[in-house]
């Protein structure tokens, strides 16, 4: 039996994962900004489920609730960075207080969960991180900039991680799913809309979603299943991406970089002082 901590458990991936590890005899500390939105988990499997209430843009809450749960229950091999959402809209058409929610909640509340957590897992001789970002981790769609700003930049800071705290039996795995059938769309945060948009890629975008004709080829359940497998690899994978979409679109984008910067390749190795 392992146990888990895992935040953004009320629905979507965080839910499922806590139900699939709940189902096999793991015991999970879950975290929700709804105090009662595991009640049915909690009646059926008593204290394998550890609740807590959290909100990420408060980093001190995060600290009291990793303290907390690794002072009641001890060892815990799996942390899951899961909690986040997505600012909807044109980068011009988005507040300045969606941009700070947005840049608070998925980054800034990402990266202080990873901190607090790992002086107990260096304590305790390893573990496992794993942080949920998406395909648009590594691509990019109009109507998304800011929920990108927040991936990339998470990206970043995990992959880093990972080289820092290797020698310490600490695995990092960054998770980039495609679209999928959870409720990732119905809790997207709308930007006020702009008429000089209507007409663009950022139009399109916006009309192909909110008429449910964006493509949605993920199964939830078939990802979190792989995201718990992933755990028992070792080493960690870097990077696991899933879904047919994310790996037509990372694929492409990076190849496009990488032609990019080949082509880029005389000027860039120009720019040397001389005698060096």
């Amino acid at each position: 039996m392992k146990t888990w901590f895992i935040t953004g458990t009320s629905s979507g991936f965080g839910r499922k994962l806590t139900e699939k590890l709940l189902e096999r005899g793991d015991r999970v500390a879950a975290t929700v900004r709804n105090a009662t939105a595991l009640t049915d988990l909690q009646a059926r499997y008593g204290d394998r489920l550890w609740v807590a209430t959290l909100d990420l843009t408060d980093p001190a809450a995060i600290r009291r609730v990793v303290d907390a749960a690794f002072a009641e229950l001890g060892r815990i091999e799996v942390v899951v960075s899961n909690a986040a959402y997505g600012l909807f809209g044109a980068s011009e058409e988005v507040t300045d207080e969606q941009i700070r929610h947005q840049i608070d909640t998925n980054l800034v509340g990402s990266i202080q969960l990873i901190r607090a957590v790992l002086p107990y897992l260096r304590a305790q001789g390893g573990g496992r991180i794993m942080q949920l970002s998406s395909a648009g981790g590594q691509t990019t769609y109009p109507n998304f900039s800011l929920y990108h700003a927040t991936k990339w930049g998470i990206e970043g800071f995990a992959e880093t991680v990972a080289k820092e705290v290797a020698p310490f039996n600490i695995g990092v795995t960054i998770v980039e799913p495609g679209a999928t059938h959870t409720n990732f769309a119905s809790g997207l945060v709308q930007a006020p809309v702009m008429e000089a948009y209507e007409h663009t890629p950022a139009g399109d975008v916006r009309r192909a979603l909110l008429g449910n004709t964006f493509p949605i080829p993920g199964d939830a359940d078939k990802m979190a299943q792989a995201m718990l497998d992933s755990a028992d690899h070792a080493p960690a994978p870097l990077r696991l991406a899933l879904g047919r979409d994310t790996y037509a679109d990372v694929r492409a984008a990076l190849v496009a970089r990488l032609a990019a910067l080949d082509a880029q390749r005389e000027i860039a190795q120009s720019m040397v002082q001389e005698g060096a």
